[in-house]
């Protein structure tokens, strides 16, 4: 993995963490705590289980297993959290220990192997991991925000009805370098 790899590791981690919080902007406080039904779980027991998984996987990250003899993972399911703010210290306090972890990255430890559950990880695949399965519990916080807003919900992305125009201004500025995520995060 390059210096420069990282580097767009950490704008997808900085993107998906906006998707969230853009989620969480556009709800009240009852609206964590919805559930679909019993099987189901709600935007505050997503942010629980992320919040461990990152404490889990990024606290000491080179040095010791990803999966932390501490860690209560089916805890983390449990319905334990019980106001907005409780949730957000929990989402902040998550992802404080991955750009922790993923600024002590440099040239001299991007090749190390790392273990999850003793199972040995490269840099980039452990990144990739953790990518892959924060994206995937943001889409469910997107999804359930979504429901719950109905007509009220406002676009995270190229609203409907609105893709012409959005591709007219991409291609208007004629080919060019940066992230797909410049324009996206800096709106919020």
């Amino acid at each position: 993995m390059e210096l420069s790899e990282l580097h767009i590791s950490i704008q997808l981690f900085e993107y998906y963490k906006s998707l969230g919080e853009k989620t969480m902007e556009q709800l009240e406080e009852k609206d964590f705590f919805w559930q679909f039904n019993d099987a189901s779980n709600s935007i505050a027991i997503i942010v629980h289980h992320l919040c461990g998984n990152m404490k889990s996987r990024w606290t000491d990250f080179l040095t010791t297993d990803g999966e932390k003899v501490w860690r209560q993972r089916d805890l983390e399911f449990e319905d334990v959290i019980r106001t907005k703010e409780e949730m957000l210290l929990k989402w902040n306090e998550g992802w404080q220990s991955v750009f922790t972890a993923l600024n002590l990255l440099d040239k001299e430890n991007l090749d190390s192997t790392i273990y999850i559950r003793n199972q040995a990880h490269t840099i980039p695949e452990a990144i990739n991991r953790q990518l892959a399965h924060y994206a995937y519990h943001i889409g469910q916080m997107v999804y359930i925000g979504r429901m719950i807003k109905g007509a009220e919900w406002k676009s995270l992305s190229i609203p409907k009805g609105k893709s012409d125009a959005f591709n007219e201004i991409k291609f208007s500025k004629g080919k060019h370098g940066g992230s797909f995520t410049d324009d996206i995060i800096k709106k919020g």
